[in-house]
């Protein structure tokens, strides 16, 4: 986790969010992000370094601030099966949190959405 504010005014260049689902019929696109990731020399980093909790969205926000890069691949922000049928936005969520953070300083966070 990331603590301090010296995190925020430069980012760890080879660190690399990684936005996207962690569920089993996910699996393979998961490996293959993580992957393609480390074979730049990159090092992939996720919301799930965090446990539930208090102040979750703040880690989160240290998180994003804190890598050079991030990938978000919402290619399954879908409905839900069970009633109410609405999707689960937190994917979307952290990439607005992304695009507000680079918005501060273009040159800092290079961000891709994938679908």
């Amino acid at each position: 986790m990331i603590a301090d504010d010296s995190a925020r005014a430069e980012p760890h260049a080879p660190w690399v969010f990684l936005n996207f689902p962690y569920d089993p019929q996910f699996v393979r696109l998961y490996v293959a992000y993580i992957a393609g990731v480390c074979s730049f020399r990159l090092i992939p980093r996720v919301a799930l370094e965090f446990p539930g909790g208090e102040r979750r969205l703040d880690r989160i926000i240290d998180l994003v601030l804190g890598c050079r890069y991030s990938f978000h691949d919402l290619s399954r922000v879908e409905l839900d099966l069970r009633r109410p049928r609405t999707p689960r936005m937190n994917m979307p969520f952290e990439l607005g949190l992304t695009v507000m953070a680079s918005y501060r300083d273009l040159e800092q966070h290079t961000w891709c959405v994938f679908e």
